[in-house]
């Protein structure tokens, strides 16, 4: 079971609804880029059956039509979770996800890449409920031996709860790059030129879950889980893997996947319309110094 190594960061809230207020202004370009996007990852599709283990919820983790969809359930008495059966060291993870519709707030479906023990490496994807009416908040995080707190947060430019939508990781040995519906939203760069550990030799796991921590997620854990709306639901489709397995390497088309001229500027654009939160500009919590892959 995955759980939250920090607190929600805080962000102000002014800034929060200025970035509301354009969400609206993208859909129509957002809903022709998710009907290409399941298009083209639909042609690629493995099996849950034969890709993922379901590791715990007992029966609220459900594969169904034929290997093809699985679910997550959440209630009050458990989550529900899974893993992949093979580690990956490099590539690109696509998986479609519908997330957990109408009031989800105090639920949290995460959707990660994560090592074992003590000094693991972890890439997260969050995905923070809430109210109904008000927007999902997109956690990310990466951990390198062991330490996270280098988290951003984003608004989406669509409702996640209406269809399915990518959330992809391009993982190499020079960057992290989180994409929505093919999207970059974040890159993590090598910085161990400046004494920064970079997850590069710890083969990753790819796991998600659906669980509860209404203790911080909506609001810092003012808004707490209605649980007269239980089971709440998420669900998957299209997982797609290029990397490698171990030492064995699969297709290696994603290694041309950087970013182009077009991707750094939607790149741009997301962060400057939907990002809420960057650790690399909260002076408050690190009043000794921004952390070193924060510094030009």
């Amino acid at each position: 079971m995955h759980a939250s190594k920090t607190q929600n960061p805080q962000f102000k809230s002014s800034s929060s609804s200025q970035k509301l207020s354009k969400m609206k202004s993208s859909l129509f370009f957002t809903s022709l880029m998710a009907v290409l996007t399941s298009s083209l990852m639909a042609a690629s599709a493995g099996s849950f059956y034969q890709d993922f283990d379901l590791t715990w919820g007992d029966k609220r983790a459900k594969i169904f039509n034929g290997g093809q969809l699985l679910s997550l359930s959440l209630d009050k008495v458990s989550g529900s979770g899974f893993k992949s059966k093979k580690e990956y060291l490099f590539g690109r993870i696509d998986m479609q996800l519908k997330l957990v519709a109408g009031n989800s707030a105090g639920t949290v479906t995460a959707y990660y890449l994560s090592s074992e023990g003590p000094t693991h490496d972890e890439i997260d994807f969050e995905f923070l409920g809430n109210t109904t009416g008000d927007p999902y908040i997109v956690h990310t995080n990466v951990f390198t031996q062991g330490k996270g707190n280098r988290e951003q947060q984003f608004y989406l430019w669509f409702d996640p709860t209406k269809n399915f939508h990518t959330y992809s990781i391009i993982w190499d040995s020079l960057q992290i790059v989180f994409l929505v519906d093919n999207t970059p939203i974040r890159v993590f760069a090598n910085a161990e030129r400046k004494g920064v550990p970079f997850p590069k030799n710890q083969p990753m796991r790819i796991y998600s879950s659906l669980w509860n921590a209404d203790d911080w997620a909506t609001r810092g854990g003012l808004v707490k889980t209605d649980w007269s709306k239980a089971p709440f639901t998420a669900y998957y489709r299209n997982f797609n893997v290029q990397g490698s397995t171990g030492s064995r390497f699969m297709n290696g088309a994603w290694k041309s996947q950087q970013l182009d001229a077009y991707s750094r500027r939607r790149l741009r654009w997301v962060q400057k319309n939907f990002m809420i939160y960057n650790y690399c500009t909260d002076f408050k919590r690190f009043p000794q110094g921004l952390p070193a892959e924060c510094r030009k």
